[in-house]
């Protein structure tokens, strides 16, 4: 029940305790209990961490877990051609429960693999069959997620007067798995948003959101549409505003809406690299800094990208830097000395950020005594790491899935010595491979009727 990790670099990213060259960390079956740089302690399980950076679990604030098995399907797509694929009777559409149910265990596993210890799965619902499927899913990857209850990708939800809802279904899934905020999966709403569905469809899945004591995720302001819509104005006008609330993408929204976002409350996941290349519109990482909110990222879909929070770090760093730097160019001006944004602020994005817009900063996010043993250790040994000069440059900038030598959820070994525990990978794979068999089988006979 006790473990004592030694002698690792510690990122505590608690502003109060700081990082530790040195130090050992002593966690309590599920809870953190002291970070400082020596501790002596008997009775536990002496993990050694030397040459090793021990750091918070990543957070992923958005990501769509299902498409794990039609994987890699989409890098040429645009956000058209992934819509127009995905959605109103596409892939999404005809799905079989079992398949739902090793698409969320790959995926969670695969987020796990890559010192994800935390996402948002931001579902689309088929029926209360696949919903079962979704969540016994991510139960068995052991990961911590907050599972997002959606409805159906079809047409007759996903449009701007649509004025139907699953709000019953929701109720029973909360009531069904979701009872306690002390386990390692929690509620939330993927509702369709005031862009997607009627107004007052999204007033009222607002409000389920929070009689369930829910997170609400919505995709919003982005694309052609993101900059007239003025979503976040309207949501304040009717006094919606608050902290429960997440939008993904933001791309188009206005700085006065960013502001308002800083004063009344709400989340921006940022999902770079997805918007770069599918036509969201530029990152909004530069727009919520400016105006006062600290962004969260996500990997979004990983039918056109791979499902790692180190690739979506250096995309949000370099594409902000690169923005700045053009502005300067364009002047005739060299950019520098100093940045305005450092990797430091990054890896918060992707830790202390992300927890907050899933409303789980009181458990996750940072390596704080008190808060949920959620921490990952990566080699500084391998070949493409040392000499490790500065540690958080390097989680930032250097680091890919392979350097993650082991990641713990709630006190808890998933990964050790670089492989998952426990984990049946040929089975797996068979699984797998028979889901994106039929998804693909069913969607060639469908576009050839």
């Amino acid at each position: 029940m006790r473990k004592l990790f030694k002698g690792g670099t510690v990122l505590t990213l608690d502003k109060k305790l700081g990082n530790f060259e040195k130090a050992d960390i002593l966690i309590e079956g599920s809870t953190i209990v002291d970070v400082k740089a020596t501790i002596e302690a008997e009775d536990c399980e002496v993990i050694d961490a030397a040459g090793m950076i021990v750091m918070p679990g990543l957070v992923d604030s958005h990501r769509h877990t299902w498409e794990s098995v039609i994987r890699n399907i989409g890098a040429d797509w645009s956000l058209q051609t992934y819509l127009s694929k995905i959605y109103y009777g596409g892939y999404g559409s005809l799905r079989r429960p079992q398949d739902d149910y090793i698409a969320n265990l790959v995926g969670a596993l695969e987020a796990l693999d890559a010192g994800v210890t935390t996402m948002l799965d931001w579902s689309m619902i088929i029926s209360p069959d696949h919903t079962e499927e979704m969540i016994r899913g991510l139960d068995d990857a052991g990961i911590r997620a907050v599972f997002a209850h959606g409805c159906p990708g079809d047409i007759e939800y996903w449009n701007a007067e649509s004025t139907i809802d699953n709000a019953d279904d929701a109720r029973k899934i909360k009531e069904g798995h979701f009872s306690s905020r002390d386990q390692l999966l929690t509620m939330g709403l993927a509702i369709r948003g005031p862009e997607f569905s009627s107004w007052e469809t999204s007033v009222k899945e607002i409000k389920l959101a929070r009689e369930l004591d829910a997170v609400c995720s919505m995709h919003l302001g982005f694309g052609t549409w993101g900059s007239t819509a003025r979503s976040i104005e309207k949501l304040n006008e009717a006094d919606l505003l608050g902290s429960d609330l997440n939008f993904v993408h933001a791309n188009a929204v206005s700085p006065e809406e960013m502001r308002l976002l800083a004063e009344k409350g709400g989340s921006i996941s940022v999902t770079p690299e997805v918007e770069m290349m599918m036509g969201h519109g530029y990152p909004a990482v530069g727009l919520a800094i400016e105006n006062g909110v600290r962004p969260a990222l996500g990997v979004d879909v990983v039918t056109s990208t791979g499902g790692d929070l180190f690739a979506q770090m250096k995309f949000a760093l370099q594409a902000e830097r690169a923005r700045v730097n053009q502005q300067q160019l364009v002047k005739g001006v060299m950019p520098g000395p100093d940045l305005h944004l450092l990797a430091r602020d990054v890896l918060e994005f992707a830790t202390i950020e992300g927890a907050r817009a899933l409303m789980l900063e009181d458990k996750v996010g940072t390596l704080t005594p008190g808060k949920q043993a959620d921490l990952i250790m990566v080699r500084t040994s391998d070949l493409n790491i040392f000499p490790v000069n500065d540690p958080t440059g390097t989680v930032v900038q250097f680091l890919n899935p392979a350097n993650v030598d082991s990641v713990y959820v709630a006190g808890k070994a998933v990964k050790k010595d670089g492989k998952l525990l426990n984990v049946d990978l040929e089975n797996l794979k068979k699984r797998a491979n028979e889901a994106r068999d039929h998804l693909l089988k069913e969607y060639r006979e469908l576009v050839h009727q």
